[in-house]
């Protein structure tokens, strides 16, 4: 079979899957034993489970279930709670203060997480009701939580950022390490929008004239910032300095998080055991997706679609702008329908030979690849921050957090190019730190 009939029969597929309400782990599974089949019969069956158990058996995944972990017992500390208070009262002084808090404080807790909806929520969770009895626009209430949500998987540490490393074996201390200038540098775009917009229309976000600042009282705040740096530290100082890899970091990360949560007397038995049963569950959910990907992956590379698109596009001798653009579309639309991860394992076989030989940086690419993930994380139908924030508004209407979350994504969508135009902007951090060439 012609790769191209492949990749027509593989697409059609996953399409009549995912329309017939299948789930997208499932439908990735399915639509690969498909391809198998169709192109070797049953004898390439036997070889899945090796493939399976010998790309899961990767030291660097183990990191996902520990990360997930720590986030669960860090929701469970009192430690966002703190930690927003003390932001709110730092940045509430600016045009649009507590706006500022919802991305500062998505931005901090990303250092925490490793997931963008979890962000979203907790942060969301805590601001929500502050911010709607003081008044605040509800549009720019959701917009500035559901946006910020997504720097948690920008700001490392990142679960997408540790599948795409074991994906095409690159690291993932590198790939985290260029997610942090990015990440910084989209907080603070976020920052400039909503003070710009409130200055000239200031009735989104009602100044709080009780907040009066002074060393004393930015010295207390700072205070309940404590705890989020001394894990902050404890999980990212060593790995960027060489000293553990990421699967080890997050291993201390969850034992400097319980810690923690002891020392400020919230961590319970009860509480543990339910952070505990939640990250059975989000590990589940996403080693499924991943081993079904997996499925994918094979079949792709063995009908010969990744070596056919890269040598089309070789040929059709595209400029770096112009590929990059295909890029943009592509993964503009696919957002709108899979969530993140997902369109991650489904692309990635396909396009990375391509990205290689059109001379686009392996790292480069990882961090576009999770900026991608969090355009699509604000774009409906199937934005999760979207759902995320309006399950937990009390019963908004999904309109207004859409409509609120719609300059967030043209600022996510300007800041790709913006990345693609100055790369180093990513891949300064990691020549700089690990010598990265």
């Amino acid at each position: 079979m012609a790769w191209e009939t492949a990749l027509f029969v593989y697409a059609g597929l996953l399409a009549v899957l995912l329309l017939g309400g299948v789930p997208i782990g499932a439908a990735l599974g399915l639509t690969g034993l498909t391809g198998v089949t169709l192109v070797g019969g049953t004898r390439l069956w036997p070889t899945l489970g090796s493939i399976l158990w010998n790309n899961t058996q990767s030291f660097t995944l183990v990191a996902i279930p520990l990360f997930v972990l720590m986030g669960e017992i860090i929701l469970r500390t009192g430690v966002s709670k703190r930690l927003y208070a003390a932001l709110a009262t730092i940045l509430g002084p600016l045009p649009g203060g507590l706006a500022h808090a919802n991305i500062a404080g998505c931005a901090v807790f990303a250092a925490l997480s490793g997931s963008s909806v979890a962000t979203a929520l907790t942060i969301g969770t805590v601001a929500l009701p502050e911010m709607e009895a003081r008044g605040y626009d509800r549009q720019l209430t959701a917009g500035s939580l559901a946006a910020g949500g997504t720097l948690g998987i920008l700001i490392p540490p990142s679960i997408p950022m540790i599948i795409y490393g074991a994906m095409v074996n690159e690291s993932v201390v590198n790939l985290f390490i260029a997610g942090v200038i990015p990440g910084i540098l989209l907080s603070a775009i976020f920052m400039i929008y909503i003070a710009i917009r409130v200055s000239f229309s200031p009735h989104l976000a009602p100044a709080d004239r009780s907040i009066r600042l002074g060393a004393k009282v930015v010295l207390r705040a700072l205070g309940d910032c404590w705890a989020v740096v001394l894990l902050v530290a404890s999980i990212m100082g060593g790995m960027y300095l060489g000293l553990v890899t990421p699967t080890e970091a997050a291993g201390f990360g969850c034992l400097v998080a319980a810690l923690i949560g002891l020392w400020y007397r919230e961590l319970t038995w009860t509480n543990l055991a339910q952070g505990l049963r939640n990250a059975v569950i989000t590990t589940c959910t996403v080693m499924f997706i991943i081993v079904n990907g997996l499925i994918l992956s094979f079949a792709v590379v063995d009908g010969g679609i990744a070596r056919g698109v890269s040598n089309a596009i070789v040929k059709s001798q595209l400029t770096g702008w112009q590929f990059f653009t295909i890029l943009f579309i592509l993964y503009l639309i696919l957002g709108m329908f899979i969530e993140g991860i997902s369109m991650m394992l489904l692309t990635v076989p396909v396009i990375y030979t391509s990205v290689l030989a059109i001379g686009l940086d392996s790292v480069w690419f990882g961090v576009i690849l999770v900026i991608f993930i969090e355009l699509a994380a604000l774009t409906p139908p199937v934005g999760l921050n979207l759902f995320a924030i309006q399950s937990v508004s009390g019963g908004w209407p999904m309109a207004q957090v859409v409509k609120g979350s719609l300059p967030f994504a043209v600022i996510i969508s300007l800041f790709s190019y913006l990345l693609f135009m100055f790369p180093e902007i990513a891949l300064w951090l990691p020549r700089t730190i690990n010598n990265y060439h």
